[in-house]
């Protein structure tokens, strides 16, 4: 039987494709910056890994294929939802 895993997947790696991915990584509560390793991110609260082993391929896969296919706009795309996740306001 296969373990769940708690990472979403991404269907679409357009813009709003990849911003609805980092929403939904930010629901989860497994933001993290995309140039951090997903093997080295560890919990604040107990600093055991964030990610299983499984988790950690996913996200690779994942991050790879969007920055093959957007380069720097992976940033852009993720940048509203750090900024809505640490409660700053973007300007309209």
């Amino acid at each position: 039987m296969k373990s769940a895993t708690r990472i979403p997947a991404c269907n679409d790696y357009t813009f709003d494709g990849m911003l609805y991915w980092f929403a939904k990584m930010s629901v989860n509560d497994l933001l993290f910056h995309p140039d951090d390793d997903p093997a080295e991110v560890t919990r604040i609260s107990d600093k055991k890994s964030l990610f299983s082993q499984r988790e950690v391929r996913q996200v690779r896969k994942i991050l790879d294929r969007m920055f093959a296919e957007n380069g720097d706009n992976v940033y852009e795309a993720a940048y509203p939802v750090f900024m809505k996740r640490m409660g700053i306001q973007l300007d309209a």
